[in-house]
């Protein structure tokens, strides 16, 4: 078979937050989500997710200009060759940003076609499931107040979520949650890359008795692993990290140097399953647990489900905490008593929903 269609299809869906909707750059932030559609000669189709957010324009424009062109005609089973090349091709446009996120996009649905192709789930393909079914952690948005922390905390719990991860950066949002969610519940932190090593070691001496499950990201720049390490040999709260990792490289010097206790590679923006499932590799050589980066709403979170299904132990999921009337992948993302089900399917197990992406196609 050969590729003869590539398209980045973006989607702008409705959502609340249970309070004010974040904004970036002065501008409130939307549920966009970029997807891609890649069709062979025989009729197939598969479905990926690129990195979107607010750079989504940009990463269309990468994907329709510079990566489509190279794939058109290209025999798409052999994935491990053709994303080194189109990585090779490509490097001198820069190791990460909207070319590494298009390319991700790709790889989730090259994936996508083999499975189908086969009749075998993702998961399967990777070496077969061993759970059926894995927890899910609420990721909340930054509410900025200790009220709607404690709201969003109590209606987390309430529909099931076995831990809650705050993005808030002050300690007072912290103790908030605990007082919603006792001390015997995962709690974690992340802080987005705010701070210099002596601004966290403060931070932790103010955090240590909140029990924090993780710290994520708390250094700037987040590739200053030398200071996440001496943070981690502190021993004062679990340090996590790696959503923005440019590449397997960068993840490999960041276990090496022992900066984190839990790494965070995100499918939708490190170059899909193929370069995901080395990370993985690599972590697990080191002992280091992988918790992936998914607050995704559409084939990137299927992704994401597939690999934690691999997984020797359990692990929690990200579960972005936003109520969506219309959702592309429908009950395939959905909580069930507190668990999200690893779709059996061929290939990803789901497809997205065609008349919501007529609904909410972006121009």
């Amino acid at each position: 078979m050969t590729i003869v269609q590539a398209q980045a299809i973006p989607i702008r869906l409705p959502f609340e937050i249970g309070g004010p909707k974040p904004t970036f750059a002065g501008i409130p932030r939307m549920m966009d989500i970029l997807l891609i559609r890649i069709e062979t000669d025989c009729g197939l189709v598969g479905w990926g997710e690129a990195f979107g957010l607010s750079i989504w324009p940009a990463t269309r424009q990468a994907f329709e200009s510079v990566v489509a062109p190279l794939i058109l005609g290209k025999d798409e089973k052999d994935i491990d060759s053709l994303m080194l090349n189109l990585h090779k091709q490509l490097h001198i446009l820069g190791r990460s940003g909207a070319v590494t996120y298009a390319l991700s996009g790709l790889d989730i649905a090259l994936w996508d076609l083999a499975g189908k192709a086969s009749q075998q789930s993702v998961s399967e393909l990777l070496g077969g499931p061993r759970h059926t079914a894995l927890p899910a952690y609420a990721s909340l948005m930054r509410y900025g107040t200790t009220d709607l922390v404690q709201r969003n905390t109590e209606r987390a719990l309430s529909q099931g979520f076995s831990a809650i991860k705050l993005h808030e950066l002050g300690v007072e949002h912290v103790q908030a949650a605990r007082q919603v969610m006792g001390m015997d519940i995962p709690l974690m932190m992340d802080v987005n890359c705010p701070w210099s090593l002596e601004q966290t070691r403060h931070m932790l001496d103010q955090l240590e008795s909140f029990q924090l499950f993780w710290l994520e990201e708390p250094i700037w720049p987040p590739e200053d692993f030398s200071s996440l390490s001496a943070l981690r040999k502190l021993k004062k709260t679990p340090i996590a990290a790696g959503e923005n990792n440019i590449s397997t490289h960068h993840f490999s010097e960041m276990l090496r140097q022992g900066a984190v206790d839990f790494a965070q590679p995100s499918v939708t923006k490190i170059g899909g399953i193929t370069e995901m499932m080395k990370i993985i590799h690599m972590c697990n050589n080191y002992s280091i647990p992988v918790m992936p980066h998914s607050p995704y709403f559409g084939p990137g979170f299927l992704a994401t489900l597939h690999m934690t299904s691999c997984f020797a132990q359990r692990t929690m999921i990200e579960y972005s905490f936003a109520e969506m009337e219309f959702n592309p992948l429908g009950d395939a993302i959905l909580l069930k008593n507190g668990l999200l089900e690893i779709p059996t399917g061929p290939g990803l197990g789901y497809d997205p929903d065609l008349d919501i992406i007529e609904q909410f196609r972006v121009p």
